[in-house]
């Protein structure tokens, strides 16, 4: 099998989407990107620092309750390290929810402190929120904000337009559409995307994907694959091997006794997004 993915998307929305931020920009106050706590540095737009120029910045470390927490502790101290504000976040259970509007004012406390001293007292705070497709983006907005109201969908690209959310009268966020990169220079931060989803299913080849994924698995978390599939095979084995050996132990076979490793692929990737293999981070700071 070709393990060779050459993953490049870029729809025209998403040109779109860069020209309209940088307009923006001069709107807000400071930018707060949302990451996947499982892929920090793959999940970076590197766009990103050259369209928010000097501005503050703030980094949201979103699906802590995917990512190993060991791991996440070491990415918030990094970015830190970086000059970026950090607040780990669940979405799901509202984890570090209550930590962002205080983590704002800090960030911004000297504008604010200019605010008092000019007599500007309902004078809010803007915020522009970007990130990638699927991080989390538009559920991160509604939890904040308490509502509704931003249409959030597992799927990439489904936020559409410009909108301006309303947290309290001090705080304002502008929510935009996620965007992807023009190509992945790098092999492997585009696996890592499209094995959280953050690329499409549609444009990869599933089971190149699943035997990536699988032969990371067993290289870094041999014990998982052996708890949920009994996967358990010699160090250095292929991943088209391993993936074969998953479908083997979970009985997918084909009409003429073929062992079917598409179904594996997809299952094995809906499982890892779900987080039924387990919680783990697929970078560390020291790989940097």
């Amino acid at each position: 099998m070709d393990d060779k993915m050459n993953i490049q998307w870029y729809p025209g929305h998403m040109t779109k989407t860069r020209r309209k931020m940088e307009e923006d920009l001069k709107l807000v106050d400071a930018v707060c990107e949302i990451l996947d706590a499982r892929i920090p540095l793959s999940s970076r737009n590197p766009d990103i620092a050259s369209i928010c120029g000097n501005k503050p910045r703030m980094v949201i470390l979103n699906r802590t309750d995917l990512a190993d927490p060991n791991v996440t502790s070491q990415w918030s101290s990094y970015f830190k390290s970086q000059g970026f504000a950090v607040v780990c976040t669940d979405c799901k259970s509202r984890k570090g929810i209550d930590r962002f509007v205080p983590a704002v004012k800090e960030l911004l406390a000297e504008k604010l402190q200019r605010y008092t001293e000019r007599g500007f007292v309902n004078k809010p705070l803007k915020l522009m929120i970007v990130g990638i497709p699927n991080v989390g983006k538009s559920t991160f907005i509604n939890q904040i904000a308490g509502r509704k109201g931003a249409k959030a969908e597992n799927r990439p690209g489904v936020t559409r337009g410009k909108q301006w959310v309303t947290v309290d009268r001090g705080l304002l966020l502008l929510d935009t559409p996620g965007i992807l990169w023009p190509k992945f220079d790098d092999e492997e931060v585009g696996r890592r995307l499209a094995y959280t989803g953050a690329v499409k299913d549609d444009v990869v080849d599933v089971e190149t994907l699943a035997c990536h994924l699988m032969y990371m698995l067993h290289s870094r978390y041999p014990q998982a694959l052996l708890e949920r599939y009994k996967i358990q095979m010699p160090e250095g084995t292929s991943g088209y091997e391993l993936l074969q050996e998953g479908a083997r132990k979970r009985g997918f076979l084909l009409s003429r006794g073929e062992l079917d490793t598409e179904r594996m692929a997809r299952i094995l990737l809906e499982e890892y997004r779900s987080c039924k293999i387990g919680r783990f981070t697929l970078e560390v700071p020291n790989e940097i």
